[in-house]
């Protein structure tokens, strides 16, 4: 999996690149279904946007957007809907592939 982190109108530190790699075991168990995470944090007025885009093996992009005053519970938050989103996805492949086998074995 790829993951970029970009900055518009803020600093990526090291201290926040370290938190966001800490939070990306958190991923881990769909490691081979993500080809790309796209992170963006901007920062605007006094209000923190984080989004991601999920751009999955199959083909599927799925983009997801957290604002938040504090950038720290932000990543918190974003983690969280990702971890939802990607869980979602999962499951719905693994139902498209049970519809396929019952129709794979009748055919034999």
């Amino acid at each position: 999996m790829n993951v970029e982190v970009k900055g518009i109108h803020v600093e990526v530190t090291p201290h926040v690149q370290e938190y966001i790699d800490v939070k990306m075991p958190r991923l881990d168990f769909a490691r081979d279904l993500i080809i790309d995470l796209l992170l963006n944090i901007s920062h605007e007025k006094s209000l923190f946007k984080l989004d991601a885009t999920l751009n999955f093996r199959f083909g599927t992009s799925k983009h997801i957007g957290v604002e938040n005053f504090d950038m720290h519970k932000g990543i918190d938050d974003l983690f969280d809907k990702l971890e939802a989103v990607i869980e979602k996805e999962k499951s719905r492949i693994k139902d498209h592939h049970k519809k396929k086998d019952p129709a794979a074995g009748a055919e034999e």
